[in-house]
C-alpha cells in the first residue's frame, strides 16, 4: 500500500459533528497545548527556530535594502501564515491524542504525504493572501506617504504622527484586520479538519467559517489570544516565538478537538 493510500484509509471521510465551544475552552486548549509541547518539545522548537531565523533574515534584508517599511508589513502579516509555520505541532497533538507514534520520521512522513491531499490548496490560499497583503500595504503607504522624503522609517518615526501618517495607519489596520479575520475564519477549524479527516479544502473552509459566524464571541476570543501572544512574542527580537508559536500550534489543535466529535 502506498503512503497516500495508507493515509486515505487512515482517516474517516466527511466532516464530523462539530459543537459549540464550551466555557473555558481556551484555557483548556492552552493547558493541553503546553502539555503536548512538553511531551515532544523538539517539534515545536524546530518550528519556533525556523520562524525566528526567517524573521531575522527578513529584517536583515529590509534594513540592508533601505526598505524597512516592508518589515512592518511582514510583522503585521505574520499572523496570517503562523498556522502554516506551526502545522507540525497540529500533527503531533493529533498523534498524542490518538496514541500514535510521535517519532520525527513518522511525523515528517505524514506531513510530506499531505502534498498529495487537500492541505496544499488551503496553504496556497494563505500564501497568496499574504502576498496580496504586501501589495495592498505598499499601495496604502504610497497613497499617503509616497511623496514624503523618507527612506528609512527607523529614523523617521515622526512621519506617522502627521495627518497622512495617521490615516495610513488607520486604513492599513482596517485592511490588515479584514485579511486576518478572513484567513482566521478559514483556518481555525479548516487546517486541523484537513489533517484529521478526508474532506476537500472548500468543505473545510466553509465548515470553519460557518462555525466562526455561528459562535462569533467565542471564536473571536481565541483570535484575540493568538494576536496578543504573537505580538508579545515578536517584541523581544522575535525570540518569544520559540515558545509561543508551538504553544499556539498545539493549542489550536485542541480548540478543534474540543469541538469536533471523534477528532481524536
Amino acid at each position: 500500500m502506498t503512503t497516500i493510500e495508507h493515509i486515505e484509509h487512515a482517516f474517516p471521510p466527511g466532516v464530523p459533528p462539530i459543537g459549540a465551544p464550551l466555557p473555558g475552552f481556551i484555557g483548556r486548549a492552552l493547558r493541553a497545548g503546553w502539555s503536548d509541547f512538553m511531551a515532544a518539545p523538539a517539534f515545536g522548537l524546530i518550528a519556533g527556530v525556523g520562524a525566528v531565523l526567517a524573521g531575522w533574515a527578513l529584517a536583515g534584508i529590509t534594513v540592508w535594502a533601505g526598505n524597512t517599511f516592508w518589515l512592518i508589513l511582514a510583522v503585521f502579516g505574520f499572523p496570517l501564515i503562523a498556522p502554516l509555520c506551526a502545522l507540525g505541532t497540529y500533527e503531533v497533538s493529533r498523534r498524542i491524542g490518538a496514541g500514535e507514534s510521535v517519532k520525527l520520521g513518522d511525523v515528517a512522513a505524514r506531513l510530506w504525504a499531505e502534498r498529495l491531499r487537500q492541505l496544499p490548496w488551503l496553504s496556497m490560499m494563505i500564501v497568496v493572501a499574504l502576498l496580496f497583503w504586501f501589495f495592498l500595504g505598499h499601495m496604502i503607504f504610497a497613497l499617503f506617504l509616497g511623496l514624503r522624503p523618507m527612506v528609512n522609517i527607523t529614523s523617521s518615526y515622526d512621519v506617522f504622527l502627521t495627518g497622512n501618517g495617521l490615516m495610513m495607519l488607520g486604513l492599513g489596520s482596517v485592511v490588515g484586520a479584514v485579511f486576518a479575520m478572513v484567513l482566521y475564519a478559514f483556518c481555525v477549524l479548516g487546517l486541523p479538519l484537513l489533517l484529521a479527516r478526508e474532506v476537500d479544502y472548500m468543505t473545510a473552509i466553509l465548515t470553519s467559517a460557518g462555525h466562526v459566524r455561528k459562535y462569533p464571541v467565542q471564536m473571536l476570543s481565541w483570535a484575540v489570544v493568538i494576536v496578543v501572544l504573537l505580538f508579545l512574542a515578536i517584541l523581544p527580537g522575535l525570540l518569544g516565538l520559540l515558545i509561543v508559536l508551538p504553544l499556539l500550534g498545539h493549542a489550536s489543535w485542541h480548540i478543534y478537538a474540543q469541538m469536533a466529535d471523534g477528532a481524536r
